[in-house]
């Protein structure tokens, strides 16, 4: 291979770097312009201006606005996860590592000063004509529920959670617990309700 040729590999492997982290970029951004303001309220030219995107640019990345919301939930899944997977890979135990990552998720809200909150349960009410994110949303959420059932089985193998009720039934108990939590969190701009939810029952109800 000529240094010739090699030179504009090396070329097109930095362009598809540099495309991907703007790719990246513009998700990150969605994701907090739609936490911030929701679908409707958000408008592409305040996504690619938080990125210093050009207009024309963003149809190189993605079909349309509800493409790109689509993509934005699934990069907050994606997301998401990560942080659930540090939180129990560092514990000690699966129950440890539930409570580490809930911890995790109430000092981002604080830090955000408790604008946003969860993604899915907002955008939820405002996307109901969209099959597709409508869709993708329901999977986000199911992503979730799933992964913290799997833990909370792994809690009840370690007799760490009562077993008398399955684990689906629990994360079911959980996640939508949590979910009216942040709604009652943002009105209260507090984490109590939050906290609420860990103590009653992770900490309680869910003991054997």
């Amino acid at each position: 291979m000529t240094s010739k040729t090699t030179g504009r590999i090396d070329i097109n492997m930095a362009r598809q770097r540099q495309s991907e982290n703007t790719r990246q970029r513009l998700l990150e951004a969605g994701v907090s312009a739609f936490l911030e303001h929701g679908y409707h309220g958000t408008g592409i030219k305040e996504v690619l201006d938080r990125v210093q995107v050009p207009k024309g640019s963003f149809y190189n990345y993605f079909k349309s606005k509800e493409d790109f919301v689509a993509e934005a939930i699934q990069h907050y899944g994606n997301c998401f996860a990560g942080k659930m997977t540090k939180a129990l890979t560092e514990a000690a135990d699966p129950i440890s590592g539930l409570r580490a990552f809930f911890k995790s998720l109430m000092a981002d809200f604080e830090a955000a000063d408790y604008v946003g909150g969860c993604l899915v349960a907002n955008l939820g009410g405002e996307i109901e004509g969209s099959r597709i994110s409508r869709e993708i949303l329901a999977q986000t959420f199911r992503a979730w529920r799933n992964s913290t059932r799997d833990v909370l089985l792994e809690g009840q193998q370690l007799g760490l959670i009562r077993s008398d009720i399955s684990a689906g039934e629990l994360a079911d108990l959980l996640t939508e617990a949590w979910e009216g939590a942040v709604i009652r969190m943002k009105l209260e701009r507090s984490l109590a309700p939050l906290q609420r939810v860990v103590d009653r029952l992770v900490d309680d109800y869910f003991k054997p």
